[in-house]
């Protein structure tokens, strides 16, 4: 099954702004991206940069006034997706150079704060059978509710909180793997089975050897996602960044399943 995705975003710009986009699903083995289309509104500067882990590309742009972006494009997942609780832990001496850095808290998952929570509640499991038991317990025990946390809210916040949004999960999720000694990081993605439809964030754990997509709102499989970038938490995979004073206008994302002939 293929993922069509048609997302649209506006802003107004009063002055001449730098803005760093990333929105497009990206070409990487694991998923197929055909029929791909931005559109962008008329702009003074367009370039392509890496993304993290050379993961998609984001793109550079410097203009005045409104900003249109239309992108659309049909994804194919083909990712192995693998029962998390029957994975091994990564031994730490045998972590890739890739995975070392998503061990460190980082600006909102301060993973060395919550050792002992992780321990105390999850101390009779290990590997992939911890990482799922984290997944569930954040799924049962917070509620996704709209407007509750900011675009500073950090883990601990939504944590003693126990509400937010899919960037709240992941994060809490994130913060707790790393605690438990497993690699993790946040990963942006278009998926089926999101309500209310928008960008969706979701964490990615390294085991066994290699990264596994987790959905703690538990709306999205692995299977029907398709993965725009990774980061270490919301700062580095936000769909737009704005150097400069952003008017919103409007933004619209639709993700439907494609049957394949």
């Amino acid at each position: 099954m293929s993922i069509q995705i048609d997302a649209r975003l506006s802003y107004d710009f009063a002055e001449t702004s730098d803005i760093l986009l990333q929105v497009e699903a990206a070409m990487i083995p694991e998923q197929v991206v055909r029929d791909a289309r931005i559109d962008i509104s008329p702009v003074e500067h367009f370039a392509r940069v890496s993304g993290h882990d050379m993961i998609g590309d984001r793109i550079w742009l410097r203009l005045r006034g409104r900003l249109t972006v239309d992108y659309r494009a049909t994804v194919t997942p083909q990712r192995i997706v693998a029962d998390l609780a029957g994975l091994a832990a990564t031994p730490f001496h045998m972590l890739p150079g890739e995975a070392v850095q998503y061990l460190m808290a980082s600006r909102y998952c301060q993973s060395d704060l919550f050792e002992e929570f992780v321990t105390a509640e999850f101390e009779h499991l290990c590997g992939g059978e911890r990482i799922a038991a984290i997944r569930d317990w954040i799924e049962r025990n917070f509620s996704y509710e709209a407007g509750t946390s900011a675009s500073f809210t950090t883990a601990m916040e939504s944590f003693v909180q126990r509400k937010g949004v899919c960037r709240d999960y992941s994060h809490v999720m994130i913060t707790l793997a790393r605690a438990a000694g497993v690699p993790a990081r946040i990963a942006s993605v278009y998926a089926l089975g999101v309500d209310p439809q928008d960008f969706h964030a979701v964490a990615e754990v390294f085991l066994d050897g290699a990264w596994h997509l987790v959905d703690p709102t538990g709306m999205a499989r692995a299977e029907d996602m398709a993965k725009i970038g990774v980061g270490r938490d919301a700062a580095d995979v936000a769909f737009l960044t704005s150097y400069g004073n952003a008017v919103f206008c409007e933004q619209r994302v639709r993700v439907s399943a494609v049957s394949e002939a």
